[in-house]
């Protein structure tokens, strides 16, 4: 009798809980909220690529007249030398070194006989003009003005056996070419600083959805919806161009989402000042298994209970189910097996710790532990466990603040174009759940600069 009473007694003081699984399921895909971020791009173009480009496009013959019957002139202009193109007084000063060759006629032509004397000259010298700069639709405009020709020597010709200046002679010639001159700087200097294709070609390639977790599968896909522009200025040996552009962020899980960029459809807006900070939204992945991890490691060596009976978690599991999570615990002590919780991921800014709001047993779960462990089930001992139901953020918020980083230190999206930034403090704005994990949305803060150097 007394060992049966033994028997018996020591039976009553473990308990079995077999409760029902909550299935996982799935979140995908999953397309989250767009809150639109401002991206500032203050862009310089440098007055060295300008002179390179403008001497590309401005080359050998410049000018030509062939027509003496009008003016009884004959002239043609060549650059003689590479132009050199500089800051004076924030407007741009274009040095042009030319070659010139004029054919000057004298005479009369009376009674249909034409008594003519036609003089031929080569010459060099050099043009000195004066630009106003602008920005109109994407271009960077020019308005030059011929300030002065020097020639290297006077120009003279024979007349009577003497040699005479004919500069008074020459140089109302000039006039007739000057407005040339003026007109093809001004298109070789548009057509070099026609911002618009690179600036697109830019904005493709930024906007082409790019890997943020590869083995999450966590892309992000940035969507231009309007770029505005402060009028260009000189400073230094550069151009200044305020440039923002207002985006959507978007975070997709699964395969590589398409691209959204339409370069049709991107307009150039005028605007008087651009902030000088980016406001950017982004994702932090945090796994289940991860999650997993840290939970199991927060429970070693814990004994949750009430009175004398006493359970350990051996073992956690995380996965999603309705909007929520699940909790698994696997118990040994006075209760053997697994039971369930579920819980709303919550975020405390403070310590940058996941918790689990309004942490309760899953209704099969409750339902049992009701029947054989009712001890627990009550408050006290769940309260206990749900301070164990809670880790760090911190490495997860830092590695997406790394990830955005990667494209703020001398990145190039295509040849001549280097992206620079930083990034300040990250704040924390709410969580999702996938099948596969916890993403965080974080904002951040910070500057971005756009160099042109080396411009193709």
């Amino acid at each position: 009798l007394l060992a049966l009473t033994l028997f018996f007694g020591c039976a009553t003081t473990t308990s079995k809980i077999a409760a029902l699984k909550p299935e996982p399921d799935d979140a995908t895909p999953l397309v989250y909220e767009n809150t639109p971020s401002f991206i500032n791009l203050p862009v310089s173009v440098k007055l060295k690529d300008i002179e390179n480009k403008t001497n590309t496009l401005l080359n050998g013959l410049i000018y030509e007249d062939t027509n003496i019957e009008d003016d009884n002139i004959e002239m043609k202009i060549w650059k003689l030398a590479p132009i050199s193109i500089a800051n004076e007084n924030e407007k741009l000063k274009t040095v042009l070194p030319l070659k010139a060759t004029i054919k000057y006629r004298m005479g009369t032509k009376t009674l249909g006989v034409a008594l003519y004397n036609t003089k031929k000259f080569n010459l060099n010298g050099t043009v000195t003009l004066v630009s106003d700069v602008a920005l109109t639709n994407w271009k960077l405009g020019t308005k030059t003005e011929l300030k002065s020709l020097d020639w290297n020597e006077s120009p003279t010709m024979t007349v009577f056996g003497k040699n005479v200046p004919v500069t008074y002679l020459i140089n109302p010639a000039v006039k007739l070419f000057r407005s040339k001159i003026e007109k093809q700087i001004d298109a070789a200097i548009e057509k070099s600083m026609d911002f618009k294709p690179n600036v697109l070609t830019a904005l493709d390639k930024i906007c082409t959805p790019f890997l943020m977790n590869e083995t999450y599968e966590s892309w992000l896909r940035i969507v231009p919806q309007e770029i505005y522009s402060t009028t260009a200025k000189l400073k230094n040996d550069a151009f200044l161009l305020e440039m923002g552009m207002k985006a959507t962020m978007e975070t997709l899980i699964g395969k590589k989402p398409e691209s959204k960029f339409d370069a049709t459809k991107i307009i150039l807006k005028p605007t008087t000042k651009i902030p000088n900070q980016i406001t950017a939204n982004i994702t932090a992945v945090s796994t289940y298994e991860e999650a997993t991890k840290i939970m199991t490691k927060n429970f070693a060596g814990q004994e949750f209970g009430s009175g004398g009976k006493k359970v350990t978690v051996q073992k956690v599991d995380i996965w999603h189910k309705n909007g929520k999570m699940v909790i698994a615990l696997e118990l040994m002590g006075t209760v053997n097996g697994t039971i369930y919780l579920t819980g709303l991921p919550q975020y405390d800014p403070q310590t940058k710790e996941l918790f689990f709001d309004k942490l309760d047993y899953a209704l099969d779960t409750k339902n049992k532990l009701m029947r054989t462990a009712n001890w627990l089930a009550q408050g006290l001992v769940l309260r206990k466990i749900q301070e164990s139901c809670r880790y760090s953020l911190a490495p997860n918020l830092e590695e997406g603040k790394q990830n955005m980083m990667k494209y703020l230190k001398n990145y190039s999206p295509v040849p001549g174009v280097f992206v620079n930034g930083k990034m300040e403090d990250i704040q924390f704005q709410k969580i999702q759940l996938t099948n596969k994990a916890i993403i965080a949305f974080i904002k951040v803060n910070g500057t971005v600069n756009v160099a042109v150097d080396g411009l193709k």
